[in-house]
């Protein structure tokens, strides 16, 4: 701790100086320009030690202060000790501003801060991912000019913010966003962005499954039915007809199971509420493990199947949805392509974004049917689609995954070229690992 300078040693030394300087001038007879000149000097000296303080505190990079004696190194020490205290301040605000940081962005909703001028201040990053936002080139810019729905800008301007209101999202037309805003210290306003999807979709999707459930198990049932009552009540019937019967039933059976659990399947994600941005999954050891499951499926196809997998691309979603997303794509087109065929499954990074995508040589698909394939039960060919055990809900999971994902489904397709399905990720929902800590 530093200790106040002693004032009377420096008036003390003062005193001595224009002693010296008298009696000079009276030992030579001159006391006036002995005194002048003393005096010259001392305010010399003086001056010489503010153009060093100056020099210290605007132009040296040196922390530490220059050495000085007597007051001037007093006055040194001070400054340089408040320099000290005021970094550590600085370094505990800094502390203070970064776990705000941290907190806003694990905040289940997007939230966005605006001034009374309606110009964004700050965004955590789900606002960023959810409402396509960029930090910090949008700071500055009129909320009103970022997100440009009408029914936005009127509730804005209205400034009425008592009730929430529902619009689609700006860059997911599958998405609804609840945006609430909440007024705060001089005019200021929090933005919070909620995804009410869910919620608006409920009973749409009821209606929806009954509705899908019972045309799909209509076929089956009818066709388990029909045999049963072609049984005589003593089971006596030929063999072949038997087997035959048994077969067909067995193979409706299941048709009816595997239908059921993809509606099961479907229904989950879409009814689903668990945050799709907060952990990390590592999309190349999942598509390693899918490769062997499709390996497993090609043993009678025999495909030539070529994996290109980035193993420092990582996405924030979540694994067991990707997981069904992916591997629809991969065994879709293992199914629908001729034996024999190329398909080439890619996980790479394209400009500042990441691309997943599964390119076939097999049939292709006509243009009329590209806008309706994920649509739930739609199928280009319904008799290909029986042979091979498609259900008609693989593409729809597909859409939903991607959907939850803020993500879409990218068609490209000519008949007799085959097909290519992809997506990509925006950098705010990818990670890339370092070389030396893949795994």
């Amino acid at each position: 701790m530093q200790s106040s300078y002693p004032w009377l040693r420096s008036v003390v030394g003062v005193v001595i100086f224009l002693t010296s300087c008298t009696l000079l001038g009276l030992y030579f007879n001159q006391l006036l320009l002995a005194l002048l000149i003393g005096a010259f000097c001392l305010l010399g000296w003086h001056y010489w030690r503010l153009y060093r303080l100056n020099h210290w505190l605007w132009h040296s990079k040196k922390i530490s202060p220059p050495t000085a004696r007597g007051i001037w190194s007093d006055i040194y020490q001070g400054i340089y000790s408040s320099n000290l205290r005021s970094r550590d301040k600085r370094k505990a605000l800094g502390e203070i501003i970064r776990r705000f940081r941290q907190g806003s962005e694990a905040l289940p909703d997007a939230a966005i801060i605006i001034d009374k001028n309606a110009e964004i201040t700050w965004c955590n990053r789900l606002a960023r991912i959810e409402l396509g936002l960029s930090w910090p080139e949008d700071m500055g810019k009129k909320i009103y000019e970022r997100i440009d729905d009408k029914q936005f800008i009127t509730f804005y301007h209205a400034n009425r913010f008592e009730q929430p209101i529902e619009i689609t999202s700006p860059i997911n037309p599958n998405k609804v966003l609840e945006f609430r805003m909440v007024p705060y210290e001089d005019d200021n306003l929090m933005v919070v962005v909620r995804d009410v999807t869910r919620l608006t979709q409920i009973e749409k999707m009821r209606k929806n499954f009954v509705a899908n459930v019972s045309h799909e198990l209509k076929t089956p049932l009818t066709v388990i039915n029909g045999y049963l009552e072609m049984l005589p009540e003593n089971g006596d019937m030929p063999e072949p007809m038997m087997k035959k019967a048994i077969s067909e039933m067995r193979s409706q059976s299941v048709r009816m199971q595997s239908l059921i659990e993809e509606l099961l399947v479907l229904s989950r994600i879409e009814a689903s509420t668990e945050r799709a941005f907060e952990k990390l999954v590592n999309v190349p050891q999942l598509l390693w493990q899918i490769q062997v499951e499709a390996d497993a499926l090609n043993r009678e196809k025999k495909h030539k199947i070529f994996f290109d997998i980035s193993p420092i691309l990582y996405v924030y979603g979540i694994e067991t949805e990707l997981r069904s997303a992916f591997s629809n794509l991969i065994f879709n087109a293992i199914n629908y392509t001729p034996n024999g065929g190329v398909i080439e499954v890619k996980w790479t990074l394209e400009g500042k974004q990441v691309k997943f995508s599964v390119k076939d040589n097999g049939y292709g698909i006509a243009s009329k049917h590209i806008e309706r394939l994920t649509e739930r039960f739609y199928r280009v060919d319904k008799a290909r689609s029986r042979t091979t055990g498609g259900s008609g809900l693989g593409l729809s999971i597909v859409k939903h995954v991607l959907s939850h994902h803020n993500s879409l489904l990218t068609i490209q397709s000519k008949l007799g070229k085959g097909s290519t399905f992809s997506c990509s990720f925006s950098p705010e929902q990818t990670y890339i690992v370092e070389k030396n800590s893949s795994s």
